[in-house]
């Protein structure tokens, strides 16, 4: 069956790619819409919950052809940052222009303006997010060990004895919570409150980190989705472990992310500067296209 030219005309087109994954299907999927038609914020938001990716982004294209500026949704509304949906992005530019081995990215967001540089690999692209200086944040109540680990469905006994839990920020601020072996197969969210909690600490979200194995866990607040592969916190967790001095100056380190989820990801993370001053932190990965569709009709304004 063949279609008329004119088939698709007006429709609006969207990628479906992988992010942190050097194959399709892993990873952390993602829809990327280049140039959609004027949206407002309600109409972006049905447009993700109906695509039912963990995010979608939505970018403009301007003069400079280096740079964009982008909006992301997750299923509950905008995000200031998030660091897949820009490397996504970033990977799915990339493949439309077709030109050079590397190109640099400037992508305006609506809290921050970031960098990233794509490169073509042997059947997938790979990007490299600069997320910049890390913030370590001054907690608003003390953070009791217990409390925490209780929080995420552990026990004091289960944190790590030698990593206290800190806030971290690079854009959305992560109260890192490092456990024992063997404890992150057991974390989940596990208060009602959990959003109410971490925001009585000074924190949006929580990460589960098993700094010996480079894994980690992270889930909405409701605790009913795990993410696959959190691009925002892993740039939280390379800041944290050089301050504590489990990373190196320069030195890319792998964490592993999803496999509880069953979509098992690598994150490269690097941490540059000294312990005591970390200037600046990158999150990288692999992007897969795994294909690309069209939408026919829009959500109506009236429907928001």
């Amino acid at each position: 069956m063949t279609y008329p030219p004119d088939r698709f005309t007006g429709m609006t087109p969207y990628y479906h790619v992988d992010v942190f994954a050097t194959v399709g299907y892993t990873g952390n999927s993602l829809a990327v819409f280049i140039d959609p038609p004027p949206l407002r914020a309600g109409q972006m938001l049905l447009i993700t919950q109906e695509l039912r990716h963990f995010e979608t982004i939505f970018v403009t294209t301007l003069a400079d052809p280096g740079t964009v500026r982008a909006r992301v949704f997750d299923l509950s509304g905008e995000l200031d940052f998030a660091g897949h949906p820009v490397l996504g992005a970033a990977g799915v530019l990339h493949e439309l222009l077709g030109e050079g081995a590397t190109r640099q990215w400037t992508v305006e967001l609506p809290a921050r303006t970031v960098q990233v540089t794509t490169r073509l690999g042997d059947g997938y692209l790979s990007a490299v997010l600069d997320q910049g200086r890390p913030e370590l944040i001054t907690p608003a109540a003390p953070l009791e060990r217990d409390q925490i680990a209780e929080s995420v469905g552990l026990t004091a006994a289960d944190l790590d004895p030698e990593l206290p839990p800190q806030i971290v920020s690079t854009g959305l601020r992560y109260l890192i919570v490092p456990v024992r072996a063997g404890a992150l197969a057991r974390a989940r969210i596990a208060r009602r409150d959990f959003e109410g909690f971490l925001g009585g600490l000074g924190a949006q979200f929580a990460y589960v980190l098993d700094a010996a194995a480079m894994e980690g866990r992270h889930w909405n607040n409701d605790g009913l989705l795990e993410d696959i592969a959190t691009g925002s916190a892993a740039g939280c967790v390379a800041g944290y472990l050089f301050r504590h001095r489990r990373i190196r100056d320069g030195v890319p380190v792998s964490l592993a992310q999803g496999r509880f989820a069953g979509r098992p990801s690598q994150i490269t993370i690097t941490a540059c500067g000294t312990p005591e001053e970390v200037s600046r932190v990158t999150v990288g990965g692999a992007v897969t296209v795994v294909g690309n569709g069209i939408l026919r009709t829009l959500p109506a304004e009236n429907q928001v």
